[in-house]
């Protein structure tokens, strides 16, 4: 079930509604399970089962692991959460991927293998909830937080519709406590969340899907040496479409969640106003980076160890950062990159951080715009279908070719620069900046007729919106 939908309107209407009603709190979290549920199965109801399985396999595993004084018996059980839920994890979402790359070292071997043909359904949103649940076992088992005490409050962790299939990725002491005591939007966080919801709309229907994919879908299906000009404004329409699409999401799902009295963190913080990689990636998807840096990061030594190990941990990490977006070998090199770059940045701060001339606004607007054209330089890898295709865009980009072709329109152009334009502005007033205090600064007319305007917006434009981006992930 689309958030862009006329189905979701019916349904978070009905959701809202009970949740309103006369009822006690159990009966009321009852009811979001299992509006949860018919959430998610809207898409494929099988996979159903697979919440259930990692619902109850790490209910058990997180009350035993409590209760097990024995290290050894602790990491078998840890281990058997950690196996079994990155097992369905690598069977769905990674299997094909394994199977193209065994095929191809048997074919440099000299071996001819024709692998069976696969036809597994990737299930939606199977990295965020694979990743929450870990969470919870995991907080158990390094004893920084105790088991739920309701199977019905840790049910509804794992499912709670609104980060369900694309997060935010919530820590379970974030959540789990909130579900403990009756819960209901007050008048204010009532319009705050509707408010969000049509601010979230916006970004993914009109932003994303009605401005800025028309034109990156242009540069990235051509098979060509592309104009400079067009390869850049294609890779930044890009940047635009997955920033206004994810951050679309993440807004509009904790608007929803908001409407119903629950609190969801923020996973976006206007990153393309970063000053290098490190602020990018405390800016960008909050959730994951900070979900990569407690659980992998940081239990592989961080930068506790030698300087080669603190550099070891950081590529590892990003690379399988990398991998979690997705089954290809150009989100590897996605990740591979933004390790390499955060690395370059470690490094330079060791060395020469402690110069003056650094904390100066002119060297800062020069590293902002240096993150963010190679930020840029690393969404071709993300958007790209393969190398072929990656590699005629940065060639397109960097090379400046004097015979590339021109495959956007003057409307393309002028939307994307306009677009963009608009995009960075905000990110750059608003990089300090609180929405909360802008609005509560802001004239109530005005705000009302900004959100007026987007929702007439969004009514224009719903026709060719699509489903969010980062549901495949």
């Amino acid at each position: 079930m689309l958030f862009n939908s006329l189905t979701f309107v019916v349904f978070f209407g009905l959701v809202l509604a009970l949740h309103n009603a006369p009822l006690d709190w159990k009966t009321k979290k009852t009811n979001l399970l299992i509006a949860s549920y018919l959430f998610y199965a809207a898409w494929n109801p099988p996979f159903v089962v697979l919440l259930w399985l990692s619902t109850v396999l790490d209910w058990n595993i997180a009350k035993r692991l409590f209760s097990e004084q024995r290290l050894s018996r602790r990491r078998m059980l840890l281990a058997v959460s950690v196996a079994v839920n990155l097992g369905l994890l690598g069977y769905f979402k990674y299997g094909e991927f394994l199977m193209e790359n065994f095929v191809a070292l048997l074919s440099l071997a000299g071996v001819a293998y024709q692998a069976p043909e696969w036809n597994i359904i990737l299930p939606v949103g199977i990295s965020f909830y694979t990743f929450q649940t870990m969470a919870y076992s995991l907080d158990v088992y390094l004893k920084r937080a105790e088991p739920a005490d309701s199977f019905l409050d840790f049910a509804l962790f794992v499912t709670f519709f609104p980060q369900l299939v694309a997060g935010p990725i919530v820590r379970p002491t974030h959540l789990l406590p909130q579900f403990a005591v009756p819960r209901k939007a007050t008048g204010r966080q009532l319009a705050w969340g509707l408010g969000l919801i049509v601010l979230g709309l916006f970004q993914k229907i009109v932003v994303a899907d009605g401005l800025l994919s028309p034109v990156a879908d242009a540069a990235f299906n051509s098979d060509k040496l592309l104009n400079p000009l067009d390869a850049w404004l294609g890779t930044l329409a890009f940047s635009g479409q997955i920033f206004s699409d994810f951050a679309g999401y993440s807004t509009t799902a904790i608007g929803v969640a908001l409407t119903l009295g629950f609190g969801l963190p923020d996973n976006f913080r206007y990153p393309y106003a970063s000053i290098g990689f490190s602020d990018f990636w405390r800016r960008w998807h909050i959730s994951l980076s900070s979900w990569l840096r407690d659980y992998l990061y940081i239990p592989l030594g961080g930068n506790r160890k030698n300087e080669f190990r603190t550099y070891a941990n950081l590529m590892t990490t990003m690379l399988l950062g990398g991998l979690w977006h997705g089954a290809s070998w150009t989100f590897v090199v996605w990740g591979g990159l933004h390790g390499l770059f955060l690395a370059a940045e470690r490094w330079l701060v060791g060395r020469f951080g402690k110069l003056g001339i650094w904390s100066r606004w002119p060297a800062r607007i020069f590293l902002a715009l240096l993150t963010y054209a190679l930020v840029n330089i690393t969404w071709v890898f993300f958007r790209a279908q393969d190398f072929a295709t990656a590699w005629r865009m940065i060639t397109s980009m960097l090379s400046f070719p004097s015979d590339g072709e021109k495959v956007l329109t003057s409307i393309y152009v002028l939307e994307t620069v306009l677009t963009i334009g608009a995009m960075l502005v905000v990110h750059w007033r608003m990089r300090n900046r609180d929405l909360h205090q802008v609005v509560a600064a802001t004239p109530a007319w005005l705000v009302g007729a900004l959100l007026g305007i987007m929702m007439t917006l969004i009514l224009i434009t719903q026709g060719g919106s699509d489903a969010f981006i980062y549901f495949q992930f």
